[in-house]
C-alpha cells in the first residue's frame, strides 16, 4: 500500500467535546481543542496536492497544505506565521468559518470518505501559539506615512486593519460599541467563540501598531468628510447588517418577543450569561421559540437552553435540507435537546389580559416551485393551524443594513436594500477615497466571506495609497 493509499484510508481525528447533557447548561467551548499528537495525526492525513482545492475554496486564500505539512512536521511556529500571511484571524476562523462548503467542502479526501480537518488544525496553530507561543509578530514594511481609518471592528474590518498595517500604513479602526470584535462579540455566543479569544486577536493586531477607538459611532459623532479633514487618505467602511427584522404578524408588541439581535447581545457582549456576577437584564423564558434556522437561530436556542429554559423549539417554514446553519450547530443543538418544528409558519402570536406573550399560532406547510433564492417556496396547508406554548420568542429571520452611517453619507450610492454600492473586485464605493464590504454590501453572511472581502479592499486601498486612484 503506498503512502497516498495508506492517508486516504486513515480515519480523521475527531474534536474532543464537551457531554451535550453538561454543555447544555453552561456557557464553556463546546469544542476543546487537538492535542499536540491529535494534529499531527489529522495534519499528516493531508495529501499535499499539487493543485489543491481547498485553497480554492477559502475565501482568504490560506495556503493550507503549507501550514498542515509544518503542523505534520511539529513545526507549530512556522504554521501559524504561514497562515498570518493571509490571514490574521486564524482562531476566529478555525472556531467559526463553515469550513464543510469552502476549504474542506473542496478536499479530495471528502470525495469518497472525509475531508481533512483544516479548521480544526487551524485552531489548534493559533491557540498553540497563543498558549506557548514567543509573542513574536509578522514582519511589517516601513511606513508610509498614508493614514487608513477602519469603520467598524467586525471581521472584515480588522482583515483590512491587519492586511494593511504590515504594508506599513497607519491604521485606526472606529468601533461603535464598548469592544472590539463587531459581531464576533455581540453576535457570536461565548460557547462557540470565547470572547477571550476575539479580545487575543484584536491585541494581536494593536500589537501590530492598529490604534482601535470604542464608543465612536461615524455616521453621528464624527462623519467620512470629517475623518478626511482629520488627515486621513482612505476610509473602510465596514459596519455590518445589525438591523433587526421582524414578520410583522398580530401580536408582534406582546411582552416576550424580542430580535435575536438584541437578545444576542445582551447575552454576549453585555454578559447576561455571567449573572448575577454582571446583572445586565436578559428575559429568561421557560418554553422558548426562535423563528428562524440559520446560524444566529441555533446562537438564539443554545443561548436560550443554557439560560434555564425547560424547552427550547426551532421555527422554520422550510424543511431540514433549506436550513441555512452550519451541520456541526444544528447538530450541536440536536444533541442539547432542541426541537425542531420544520415545514413550521408562525401566523400570530397569543397574549394573556397583561399583554404577555403565552403562545404562538402555526401552520404547516409544505414545499412547492423553487424561488428566487433556489430553494423551493413553503406553500401553506389548509386547515393545519395549531398552537405552541411560549413565553419568550426570539425573532432570528435576518438583519437590515446598518443605516447610522449611510443615512448620514448622501454621496455614498446604496441599493433598494439599503446596502452600500461596492465593486465586487476591490470594494471601491461610488464616494471617492471610501472602499466597503462585508454584511453592509452583501446583507448578512458569513464571517470567512466578510474576511475575503477586506482582503479584496485592503489589496486596492494599498494600490490606490500607493499608485492613486
Amino acid at each position: 500500500m503506498t503512502e497516498t493509499e495508506k492517508k486516504k484510508k486513515a480515519d480523521r481525528t475527531p474534536m474532543p467535546e464537551q457531554a451535550p447533557e453538561v454543555r447544555r447548561r453552561n456557557f464553556l467551548e463546546v469544542p476543546t481543542g487537538y492535542t499536540e499528537e491529535m494534529a499531527v495525526t489529522e495534519a499528516q492525513r493531508c495529501l499535499q496536492c499539487k493543485n489543491p482545492g481547498c485553497v480554492k475554496g477559502c475565501p482568504v486564500n490560506v495556503d493550507i497544505p503549507g501550514f498542515i505539512k509544518f503542523i505534520a512536521e511539529r513545526k507549530f511556529t512556522e504554521a501559524i506565521r504561514h497562515i498570518w500571511t493571509t490571514n490574521s484571524l486564524p482562531a476566529v476562523c478555525g472556531r467559526v468559518c463553515p469550513q464543510e462548503n469552502q476549504c474542506e467542502g473542496q478536499c479530495i479526501l471528502g470525495k469518497k470518505g472525509l475531508p481533512v480537518a483544516i479548521g480544526n488544525l487551524e485552531r489548534f496553530a493559533a491557540d498553540w501559539e497563543r498558549e506557548q507561543g514567543t509573542g513574536a509578530l509578522p514582519p511589517k514594511q516601513s511606513s508610509t506615512g498614508k493614514r487608513v481609518a477602519v469603520v467598524g471592528s467586525g471581521p472584515s474590518g480588522l482583515t483590512v486593519a491587519g492586511d494593511l498595517i504590515v504594508k506599513g500604513h497607519d491604521v485606526t479602526v472606529y468601533e461603535a460599541f464598548h469592544k472590539a470584535g463587531g459581531v464576533l462579540v455581540y453576535g457570536i455566543p461565548e460557547f462557540r467563540l470565547p470572547k477571550a479569544i476575539v479580545a487575543q486577536e484584536v491585541n494581536f493586531l494593536e500589537r501590530l501598531g492598529v490604534k482601535v477607538e470604542c464608543n465612536a459611532v461615524v455616521g453621528r459623532t464624527v462623519s467620512l468628510d470629517e475623518l478626511f479633514e482629520e488627515g486621513y487618505d482612505a476610509i473602510y467602511v465596514g459596519v455590518g447588517a445589525g438591523l433587526p427584522r421582524f414578520m410583522n404578524i398580530p401580536g408582534e408588541n406582546l411582552i416576550g418577543i424580542l430580535s435575536a439581535n438584541e437578545y444576542l447581545t445582551r447575552a454576549n457582549l453585555m454578559k447576561a450569561y455571567k449573572f448575577p456576577e454582571v446583572d445586565t437584564p436578559i428575559p429568561h423564558g421557560k418554553n422558548v421559540v426562535v423563528l428562524g434556522a440559520g446560524n444566529v437561530a441555533m446562537d438564539s436556542a443554545r443561548t436560550a437552553m443554557r439560560l434555564g429554559a425547560d424547552s427550547v423549539r426551532i421555527v422554520y417554514r422550510r424543511s431540514r435540507t433549506e436550513m441555512p446553519a452550519r451541520g456541526a450547530e444544528i447538530h450541536h443543538a440536536e444533541e442539547e435537546g432542541i426541537e425542531f418544528f420544520l415545514l413550521t409558519n408562525p401566523t400570530r402570536y397569543i397574549g394573556n389580559e397583561k399583554g404577555r406573550l403565552i403562545g404562538m399560532e402555526c401552520l404547516k406547510m409544505e414545499l412547492g416551485e423553487p424561488d428566487a433564492s433556489g430553494r423551493r417556496r413553503p406553500v401553506p396547508v389548509e386547515g393545519s393551524e395549531f398552537q405552541l406554548e411560549c413565553d419568550l420568542c426570539i425573532v432570528a429571520v435576518g438583519s437590515g443594513a446598518n443605516p447610522l452611517l449611510t443615512s448620514s453619507t448622501e454621496d455614498m450610492k446604496l441599493n433598494k436594500w439599503g446596502y452600500i454600492i461596492a465593486d465586487e473586485e476591490t470594494g471601491k464605493t461610488t464616494k471617492k477615497g471610501v472602499w466597503a464590504g462585508g454584511d453592509i454590501v452583501t446583507g448578512a453572511a458569513t464571517v470567512i466571506l466578510a474576511m475575503g472581502a477586506g482582503r479584496k479592499a485592503a489589496d486596492s486601498i494599498h494600490k490606490y495609497l500607493t499608485f492613486g486612484w
